[in-house]
């Protein structure tokens, strides 16, 4: 092995005064020996064939691209024998001798994996996240990987939007929470220790509220909107210090994100100070084209000077960047700060010091799927599950109970993993039915339906992780249903979204369980028997006869790896559910897209459809669940926030009170509603949470600060500006669910 990179890294030490000096040094000297070609090479990203591919596949010959130095990053590259392979030619045969760096999806879990970020975000815990993203870590760079496209921080209003899974719900307070604890969990302080890799928050920016809740499609609001509802996560990744930053694919103000100017100069690195590395999504370079926006070199050049510093697929940036710096389209120096910044990166992982610091021997790699990360695999999921309904106390039930465990997820083990599972359709994941066998229950399993009528979407639904479609007609399995129900004290139906029905690619129209599934638990219902729905999801979905008709329900979204574990610990009530909303539930699916943050309507709906009113003819417009909403197995009193005015913030105390037999956690939420503003403000707004356990007959006093950051907003200008006058502050268990105070504040006393 060639050790030009380690022998100049210790020529820097003894004369530089610092860290940052160092490796300013270090790269300096590197760049003065490179080509423009090859700092262009630099900026080059593609997938490897023959594993994981997240998109159309690309003809790339992967070493004369290395040999030419033309290359500076893959994905999608998961065996460590091979990331060692790939990088000792990247070091000995290149030109530059520069390392690779090596990325992959690791959105929540790599081999063990963990609730998707929807459901994670329920817990309203944020140091889950943060140890979520610290075993992915640990994990991934075991096996090679030290870049992650994770964390999607895109607030979403709309779950017929597939995406949605992967972010943590409708409120850009708790999005920033939990968008900080993501990157905090992946990169640690980057250094160089070996199992933290860089993070990069996507999509930048808006992805989450396309139009028609459609992928890939255009999004079009005022600035003002943008900021207030939406910008706050991906800035509060910048501040975290997030190593990179991906481009979005859809349009903001006419312009995709891989080519805004706005979004990548003015904001990002203007106005946020953001000094990592920007990368287009998945042939988001080469997708412009097909925007409109002009031939290859056209867009070529529009996106690199727009400030996207990594061609991810599409080659563009190879074949077009040196032409256009020769005519002066591109400056030089735009190359060499792009360069600096992805050499920056790799120095920050300690690649240049050691290239093969991330190919792991077998022994170490012992730890994935390793019971210690299953042990919190189990945990974080019990606390993002969401209890909807629980009449006359039918949950938790007791180990006698006779149950007859019906529908398509009763022993599924691979779809309830979710989208973007990376390696963990090979994983170890206990079913629903296993979890209950663990905890000793008297149990029968039917399949009860396949996932819908139809088998071309059965097999387009279950994509990469299939799902038999069993032959046996819709009334030859309802029956057997049947004969298990008679013989049970309580069903429970297991039913749902399989993984691949969220995520990417992945929006609906009708948002309603699918149509085999629902016509067996309309079967069910007519034996009069008890009925525990527990619903595998990666979005809300509509369950207004649901509620009606069932007499619980668990919300499980797709759990991950403990699934069937996790869900049994709360079934008998081994965990007492704490899971709280993070994304509206509506009535219909006419109703989306929402938010709880709306602001006020001049004919607001007053409990009664009515013409001229803000409301549906056909249906009532509230949720039928509320953001913030969860039920537990004991009960909460919350009490009158009292407040004192400082003279920089407003201190909030409430106590809540367990008035239960049993301890719990609840989710202690604070609203704050601007009630005088030169421009219309949210109904309420978000702007304190705190999770706690309370044991039975117990109170504990929650205390918030407002301060004027807390009670400000962008106006037209983007100027983020703090109006004095009256708030209410509203504090509850849910949004809807509060008990308020107005105070004044601000004003010259």
């Amino acid at each position: 092995m060639k050790k030009i990179f380690l022998l100049t890294l210790v020529a820097f030490v003894a004369t530089a005064a610092s860290p940052g000096n160092e490796r300013d040094a270090f790269i300096d000297n590197l760049m003065s020996k490179m080509t423009l070609e090859q700092k262009i090479g630099q900026l080059n990203l593609l997938p490897m064939k023959g594993d994981v591919v997240t998109g159309p596949d690309v003809s790339a010959d992967i070493a004369q691209l290395l040999k030419d130095d033309q290359l500076g990053a893959v994905m999608n590259l998961n065996d460590p024998d091979k990331v060692y392979t790939l990088q000792k030619f990247a070091v000995e045969e290149s030109g530059t001798h520069i390392p690779l760096l090596i990325g992959f999806d690791v959105v929540h879990g790599y081999k063990t994996i963990f609730p998707v970020p929807v459901g994670l975000s329920c817990s309203w815990d944020p140091a889950l996240a943060e140890k979520t993203a610290r075993i992915s870590a640990m994990e991934a760079t075991s096996c090679g990987c030290a870049w992650t496209y994770a964390p999607m921080v895109d607030i979403a209003h709309d779950a017929r939007w597939g995406r949605i899974a992967e972010g943590s719900g409708e409120d850009q307070y708790l999005g920033s929470a939990f968008a900080r604890a993501y990157v905090k969990g992946f990169q640690g302080d980057l250094s160089g220790k070996g199992d933290q890799m860089l993070s990069c928050v996507k999509h930048y920016a808006l992805y989450g509220a396309s139009d028609g809740g459609l992928d890939y499609t255009a999004v079009d609001m005022s600035r003002a909107r943008m900021f207030n509802y939406y910008m706050a996560p991906y800035q509060a990744a910048v501040e975290e210090g997030v190593a990179s930053v991906m481009t979005c694919f859809n349009e903001v103000e006419g312009v995709p994100g891989a080519a805004n100017e706005f979004l990548l100069q003015d904001i990002l690195r203007g106005k946020w100070g953001f000094d990592g590395f920007v990368v287009s999504d998945y042939d988001g370079v080469k997708e412009l084209c097909k925007h409109g926006l002009g031939t290859p070199e056209e867009v070529t050049v529009r996106s690199f000077n727009a400030g996207n510093d990594m061609d991810m697929c599409s080659l563009y940036f190879v074949e077009y960047i040196a032409g256009a710096v020769k005519e002066g389209k591109i400056k030089e120096q735009t190359v060499n700060d792009a360069c600096r910044r992805i050499l920056e990166a790799k120095y920050k992982l300690g690649l240049f010091e050691d290239p093969y610091r991330f190919c792991r021997t077998q022994e170490s790699r012992q730890i994935l799927d390793s019971k210690e990360f299953h042990t919190a695999a189990r945990e974080i999921a019990t606390e993002s599950m969401v209890l909807l309904k629980n009449d006359n106390q039918i949950l938790p039930l007791k180990r006698s109970t006779r149950i007859a465990l019906v529908g398509p997820y009763g022993k599924e083990t691979k779809n309830i993993i979710g989208t973007w599972y990376a390696l963990g359709s090979s994983g170890r994941h206990v079913s629903f039915y296993e979890g209950l066998l663990h905890n000793g229950a008297i149990v029968e399993w039917a399949q009860g339906s396949n996932i819908c009528f139809d088998p071309a979407l059965q097999e387009l639904w279950s994509n990469r992780l299939p799902i038999p479609q069993d032959s046996r007609s819709s009334d030859e399995m309802i029956k057997e249903a049947l004969e298990i129900a008679s013989r049970s004290d309580v069903i429970i139906a297991a039913v749902g979204e399989p993984a691949q029905l969220s995520g990417e690619g992945a929006c609906r129209v009708d948002l309603t369980i699918p149509d085999a599934q629902k016509e067996l638990l309309r079967a069910l219902k007519s034996t009069g028997k008890k009925i525990v729905l527990v619903v595998f999801s990666g979005r809300p979905l509509e369950l207004s006869w649901e509620a009606e008709n069932m007499d619980a329900i668990l919300y499980a979204w797709h759990p991950g790896s403990e699934a069937g574990n996790a869900l049994s610990d709360l079934i008998y009530g081994n965990v007492n559910p704490s899971g709280h909303l993070t994304a509206s539930f509506m009535r219909s699916s006419g109703q989306y897209p929402y938010y709880y943050n709306h602001t006020p309507s001049a004919r607001q709906f007053n409990g009664k459809r009515a013409k001229f009113s803000s409301s549906y003819m056909d249906c009532d417009p509230t949720p039928l669940y509320p953001f913030g909403y969860g039920l537990s197995y004991t009960t909460f009193e919350f009490s009158e926030p009292k407040v004192k005015v400082l003279a920089d913030a407003i201190e909030v105390k409430f106590d809540v009170k367990n008035t239960g037999s049993i301890g719990g956690k609840t989710v202690a939420q604070m609203y704050v509603r601007d009630l005088s503003a030169s421009q219309a403000r949210p109904v309420c707004e978000l702007k304190g949470f705190e999770k706690a356990y309370i044991e039975p007959g117990k109170k504990k006093t929650f205390t918030f600060s407002l301060t004027r950051d807390d009670l400000s907003f962008y106006n037209n200008n983007l100027d983020f500006i703090f109006e004095p006058g009256e708030f209410k502050i509203m504090c509850g268990p849910d949004c809807e669910h509060t008990k308020s105070v107005t105070v004044n504040f601000g004003e010259k006393q």
